[in-house]
């Protein structure tokens, strides 16, 4: 399994945006946290939330949801550094947040150009246990280096909602919600609820996503990236192993990886490959590959 960092870099370079450019750099190139923390400002709006394309299938400049995600992975980044920015946005998630603890999927936007109808279709009077979930995995990441955020109130009573919706799955749910949902309780090592979402997963681990392109689904390393959490021994080692080597030889020849799934605007076409390049040199580095 070669990973040429060096073409990576150059992919980066050339065809990815400042904020994920600057993560790179953070990440595999001891750039200043600093730097990406000041890219990433520029997708915050006065009410602490987080809009503008940050996610690259939601165009619109209001605060959302999946903006917040995206922030969380840059505050997670540049740990151990910490923002006030991070703590800020859970101050946010919590005025957005339903009598239930969760959040909606998407709230209204008034801008729904070259959003994905997912996004600006979603219905902002019902918690989403798929988004909460992503939302809540990527905040625990920066709580484990951030006081701010483990001590916020929104992060347990997001946790405390995710943990209840998949404490009442009796069949398997979408393939995104089970992935998310098994990232949470992974995390949080809870062996129990771990083995109960093991159930819906099968032999080898590939789980078509409904509604997706052709071939897209959620594989072995979606359901448990870190070796050390307890998701991993849901899996064979050859499964693992197996999909590592697929991550691994993903990389093209131009130095970066490419989504398996739609994109909804040029923009963003071209903004996921960036991103996405950086999430797959960080899983392979989790697992000791890079």
């Amino acid at each position: 399994m070669n990973i040429d960092l060096k073409t990576a870099a150059t992919f980066m370079a050339t065809q990815a945006r400042l904020l994920d450019r600057r993560r790179f750099e953070v990440l595999f190139r001891d750039g200043d946290p600093a730097a990406a923390l000041a890219a990433l400002e520029a997708y915050r709006n006065p009410d602490g939330g987080y809009g503008h394309g940050l996610e690259p299938d939601c165009r619109s400049v209001t605060s959302q949801p999946g903006g917040a995600l995206h922030a969380f992975e840059v505050f997670a980044d540049v740990g151990p550094m910490t923002s006030p920015r991070a703590a800020e946005l859970c101050d946010w998630l919590a005025s957005i947040s339903l009598p239930d603890g969760g959040i909606p999927f998407a709230l209204p936007m008034p801008d729904p150009d070259g959003s994905a109808p997912f996004w600006a279709d979603a219905d902002p009077s019902v918690s989403s246990l798929q988004i909460t979930a992503i939302v809540a995995v990527t905040a625990h990441r920066v709580a484990a280096h951030d006081p701010a955020v483990a001590a916020h109130p929104w992060l347990a009573k997001a946790t405390s909602y995710c943990l209840g919706e998949i404490e009442k799955l009796d069949e398997a749910p979408h393939a995104l919600v089970l992935a998310f949902a098994m990232k949470l309780v992974d995390a949080l090592g809870d062996t129990r609820l771990v083995e109960k979402l093991g159930r819906f997963l099968p032999d080898d681990g590939v789980v078509a996503v409904g509604g997706g392109i052709e071939g897209e689904a959620m594989r072995p390393l979606d359901f448990a990236p870190e070796p050390g959490g307890p998701a991993r021994k849901l899996f064979r080692p050859e499964v693992i192993e197996a999909d590592l080597r697929r991550v691994a030889g993903g990389q093209h020849e131009d130095g970066g990886w490419r989504v398996d799934y739609a994109s909804y605007s040029p923009a963003a076409a071209l903004e996921w490959n960036g991103m996405f390049t950086v999430g797959m040199l960080g899983l392979l580095r989790a697992n000791g590959l890079v």
